[in-house]
């Protein structure tokens, strides 16, 4: 069962970090602020290191994250090339993101990291997002890293690495306050997010960071009440100028009720309303990480890094009388509420090496990852309020990964060649303690890499990378029928960025993935279907442009195709799969005032395989719209005693666009309305 914590309880934890941090507020150190993450192949996620990576990479910073109207953090990331963003709920608790064409739903295409350290509930065997453990106000920046990065993290990479960066330690004592109330146009609904910090070192070599983040409110739908905890402790500790210890706790807990999808003919009346009813979400999870960082020279660094959490996450789903395929028809009343706890303990090791000589830069990494899954189906018959138990499954799974490249320095280090290979090991037993059958899935690969950067000159830098990538079948593929199979890929990138003055520069990236067996979830069948070989291929460009110290302007293209070159849907487009995507933003301060417009437009796109044009009666299928997206943001500091203050108005999708995708996980029929108009009021104190 998902714990709470009272009022009492969560001010003696932000009294704990005042007391911790204000004991040696009057005596500073010096030092700069520190960075909690470290990640030895992508090194810092700033400005320079993502002018000379080798691969497409993109850094939000923390401007963009919080300074242009975002609704949440998912919705933070639109502005990013190649991205796509299906908003489920209005509130951030189930993202749904994908990258050059990989579906979306659930997120499940793309390796999602805090800190570096993998945050899917199952880092092998249920890769997708269904417990996200993130909420925006702890964030820092995002690294976006959309090629070249799959030797050195895996597996599930086909569409990149996201590396959400929370914030640092910061060297001064200082603490931060901030409301913020979300206000749908429609319906009024309002949702609150309380965020406070305190941060700083307590000695000279002991830092301590308390973050506590609350939410709670309703969404932009009808039954959509939303109660978010997120509790996060910081530590960092230099042990001697050659060893440093990093540690993370963190509680995080999430009770919502669902709105989910509707049918067409319900949309067309009313899109805020729900017709689910029974549907709700609640989890909670408690993870930990700690990295032990040696130096005994500026040649070599030995990082040795651990990971575990315990989590716990429930769906509750009604489903009408009818065959499976037809029984999530949001327009049936509900015959069964079924309930599906999944309980998940998980815990990693990964130590690590890097060791530069000559001109020879070697990483070597393994890592080790145990997960037990318990996974549960218990339905409830409404007619006669009888329960039965529909799955008792579990998984024990274990793996082990082993890394190894070199980067090779040439022409005085204007050219890196960085030849690697990543071998990986995937065992899972299976039990269905209901009917005492049992299963085995074993899978080892080697999955090998080559990216190459070269500086030609002080303005131009080229890139070009190739890379092999894995994703194991997943717990979820099993509980329902399917062809399913462990997922291989090619990725392949050609690129450049030029700086073509000093307020002035562009970017191009040609992409192709090459994808053997991708699986996807049939909405209309209830069913995995394996689309066989596919091809996703385009080309990405971005523009800056620093026109006066005032104003800033930037926009992006993506142009996308992609193909299902075998079984029975030869020749047609893949699901969720836009064909263009623009976006741009202005940014423009003077004195203590800050403005921002930002634009989104994302073209047509099919929901199935099947490329199904025409709608079905009841939204299982049909081409999903094009849609334009607007926000605005305008903030003003306020100095208060030496203090900064911000005051901020932000309105989130300003044309009040409709547009829609279709349904998801255990709402799979219909259409799911995205957000409409919000307006977000805003107030932050740091002091």
């Amino acid at each position: 069962m998902a714990h709470h914590f009272t009022k009492k309880q969560l001010i003696t934890l932000i009294a704990i970090g005042l007391f911790s941090t204000q004991s040696n507020a009057e005596s500073p150190v010096e030092l700069g602020s520190i960075v909690v993450n470290s990640s030895d192949w992508l090194g810092e996620a700033n400005e320079e290191n993502v002018k000379t990576y080798t691969g497409s990479r993109d850094v939000v910073t923390y401007e963009e994250l919080h300074e242009r109207g975002a609704l949440n953090l998912e919705d933070a990331l639109r502005s990013t090339n190649s991205v796509q963003v299906l908003d489920e709920t209005g509130t951030g608790i189930l993202p749904n993101i994908g990258v050059r064409g990989l579906n979306p739903l659930r997120s499940e295409r793309l390796q999602m990291l805090v800190d570096g350290y993998p945050i899917s509930i199952g880092p092998y065997t249920n890769v997708g997002v269904s417990l996200f453990p993130v909420t925006l106000p702890s964030i820092e920046k995002i690294d976006i890293v959309r090629g070249g990065a799959a030797v050195h993290y895996g597996p599930n990479n086909v569409g990149g690495v996201l590396n959400l960066i929370t914030k640092p330690i910061s060297r001064d004592f200082e603490q931060t306050i901030r409301e913020r109330m979300t206000v749908a146009d429609k319906t009024g609904n309002v949702y609150y997010d309380s965020y406070y910090r305190a941060s700083g070192f307590v000695t000279d070599d002991l830092g301590l960071q308390l973050q506590v983040n609350l939410q709670d409110g309703d969404g932009f739908r009808d039954h959509s009440e939303t109660d978010v905890q997120n509790i996060i402790l910081n530590a960092q500790y230099f042990v001697n100028d050659k060893n440093e210890l990093d540690m993370q706790l963190q509680y995080y807990n999430v009770n919502a009720d669902l709105a989910g999808a509707l049918s067409p003919s319900a949309y067309k009346s009313d899109r805020t309303q729900s017709q689910r009813p029974y549907d709700a979400y609640d989890a909670d999870m408690l993870r930990g990480t700690m990295t032990w960082t040696y130096t005994p020279n500026d040649d070599v660094e030995f990082q040795w890094r651990n990971f575990a959490h315990k989590a716990d996450r429930t769906f509750d789903f009604s489903q009408g009388a009818g065959p499976s395929s037809t029984s999530f028809d949001p327009s049936l009343n509900a015959a069964t509420v079924s309930s599906s706890p999944r309980v998940f303990n998980v815990y990693g090791t990964e130590p690590r090496i890097t060791v530069r000589q000559g001109n020879h830069v070697f990483k070597a990494g393994a890592r080790f990852v145990k997960e037990q899954v318990s996974f549960d189906v218990n339905r409830l018959t409404l007619a006669t309020n009888s329960y039965s138990a529909v799955r008792n499954w579990h998984f024990d799974t274990e793996a082990v990964a082993l890394y190894v490249s070199d980067s090779i320095e040439l022409l005085d280090k204007k050219l890196i060649v960085t030849p690697g290979v990543r071998y990986e090991n995937v065992s899972t037993d299976f039990e269905d303690q209901i009917t005492n059958a049992v299963g085995k899935n074993d899978t080892d690969k080697f999955l090998p890499g080559l990216t190459v950067g070269l500086q030609a000159t002080d303005a131009i830098f080229l890139f070009a990378n190739a890379q092999r990538s894995l994703v194991p079948v997943q717990t979820a593929q099993v509980t329902r029928e399917g062809d399913v199979a462990n997922e291989l890929a090619w990725n392949y990138e050609v690129g450049t960025r030029v700086a073509v003055t000093p307020d002035v520069s562009v970017s191009g990236t040609l992409f192709k993935i090459d994808y053997k067996d991708q699986i996807q979830f049939n909405n209309a069948t209830n069913t995995f279907q394996n689309l066989g070989e596919t091809r996703h291929e385009g080309i990405e460009l971005t523009a800056d442009w620093q026109a006066t110290t005032h104003l800033a302007l930037g926009a992006g293209y993506t142009y996308l195709e992609t193909e299902q070159l075998t079984g029975n849907n030869e020749g047609n487009e893949l699901p969720n799969a836009p064909q263009h995507n623009i976006n741009a933003h202005i940014d423009y301060r003077v004195g203590f005032w800050k403005a921002s417009l930002t634009g989104l437009h994302v073209s047509e796109s099919y929901s199935d395989a099947a490329n199904t044009k025409i709608e079905t009666s009841n939204g299982s299928a049909g081409q999903l719209p094009a849609y334009t997206l607007v926000n605005t943001r305008l903030s003003r500091d306020f100095n208060v005693s030496s203090n900064k203050l911000e005051i901020a108005l932000a309105i989130n999708n300003l044309l009040d666009e409709e547009y829609y995708f279709r349904g998801v996980d255990v709402s799979p029929i219909g259409r799911l309305s995205a957000p409409g108009r919000s307006f977000i009021l805003e107030g932050s104190l740091d002091f």
